[in-house]
């Protein structure tokens, strides 16, 4: 019997596996596996959305304008080049449905962010995957991947889930290298957590070149995951057609409120960052002591690996396995062609030095 078909290849997509949230038969759960903020939203985000639910049945502003204000002011950007989406990941996947298609290649390094691939997939381009220097984006490995079928090139800085960072001289190098009639999105995700002094969030690159867009998030620093809030920054050209492919209404009345709130709450994200600043260090210093690989981090997670010979045991999927059974929950990254690792969020102090304790007796077993 003849059935209606969907588009050709969709069929060969993984789809995305998101982190646990549960263990069967733990009283107290500690997840730590999706990076999200330390103390979740912000107090005055809590107040501002939970005032607002009476008016629940209103559409929201379709062109999130009092956000978009905010964040020009906040960052000094024009609000013309701002768009707002729901999470990020809705801004991907529009870049990707505007800019790319059969025939066409969508490139991103080794180790990137797994919606990548997956929205580059379903508008039925190819996906190159360009090696990596250890864990790190090469640049020279990206260009050199670049051919006349390139038509995307996302970059993740820092990158997720390694949590390493190309400086703003290679960003530069890169964008030098990269054709005209390739679009790079730079993602900056994690920018707030970075605290060198030769990282930027290149939004300076936006300004000068017709074919850079940078992309934020509310979902990590701002405790916002649940709600979906990102944006993005783009020459003109670019955002008049993410103006065109949106939907109308792509942004939740609760969540322009959220955001409006937490973009003021410059209390909020000072602790949080001083918070992740500490905590970060701390649990990077004290992993390592117990003989296990954690490369430098500057986001809100880490990335731990298990090297060969420390005892046949001593795997990521052991240690998972023997984190859970303790209430603990992080993510495995053989997804991200790193079986060797798991990657930690940093969480509350209490979550942390229990997260230590806890590799503390599974590495002395």
């Amino acid at each position: 019997m003849a059935s209606p078909q969907p588009l050709a290849g969709l069929e060969k997509i993984a789809p995305y596996v998101a982190g646990e949230s549960e263990i069967t038969g733990v009283e107290r759960v500690i997840k730590l596996a999706a990076n999200e903020g330390a103390f979740g939203p912000s107090p005055k985000t809590l107040e501002a959305v939970n005032a607002i639910g009476s008016d629940f049945h209103r559409y929201p502003d379709g062109d999130c304008s009092e956000l978009r204000d905010l964040l020009a002011e906040k960052n000094n950007l024009p609000k013309e080049n701002l768009i707002c989406g729901a999470g990020s990941d809705e801004l991907i996947n529009l870049l990707c449905r505007s800019y790319a298609g059969p025939g066409d290649e969508i490139l991103y390094p080794a180790h990137g962010f797994a919606m990548y691939p997956i929205y580059g997939l379903t508008v039925g381009a190819s996906i190159v995957a360009a090696p990596e220097n250890g864990i790190t984006v090469d640049v020279d490995q990206i260009l050199a991947h670049v051919t006349e079928k390139t038509k995307l090139l996302f970059i993740a800085n820092p990158n997720n889930p390694t949590g390493t960072y190309i400086p703003t001289s290679e960003v530069s190098r890169l964008i030098d290298g990269v054709p005209d009639e390739v679009l790079l999105v730079l993602d900056s995700a994690y920018a707030e957590f970075v605290e060198v002094d030769d990282y930027s969030d290149s939004s300076e690159f936006v300004s000068t070149n017709d074919n850079v867009v940078m992309l934020r998030t509310f979902s990590k620093i701002y405790g916002m995951g649940g709600i979906r809030l990102g944006w993005g920054y783009a020459p003109d050209a670019v955002i008049d057609i993410l103006n065109r492919m949106r939907s109308p209404f792509n942004v939740s009345y609760p969540a322009i409120v959220a955001g409006v709130a937490a973009i003021q709450d410059d209390e909020f994200l000072k602790k949080s960052q001083e918070h992740n600043k500490k905590w970060l260090a701390w649990t990077t210093e004290n992993i390592r002591a117990l003989d296990l690989e954690v490369p430098d981090s500057v986001c809100n997670f880490i990335l731990v690996r298990f090297p060969e010979g420390q005892g046949k045991n001593a795997t990521a999927e052991s240690a998972d396995v023997f984190l859970k059974s303790k209430g603990i929950i992080v993510r495995r990254m053989g997804g991200y062609g790193l079986p060797d690792a798991l990657r930690i969020s940093i969480g509350l102090e209490d979550e942390m030095k229990f997260v230590v304790e806890t590799l503390a007796e599974f590495v002395s077993n």
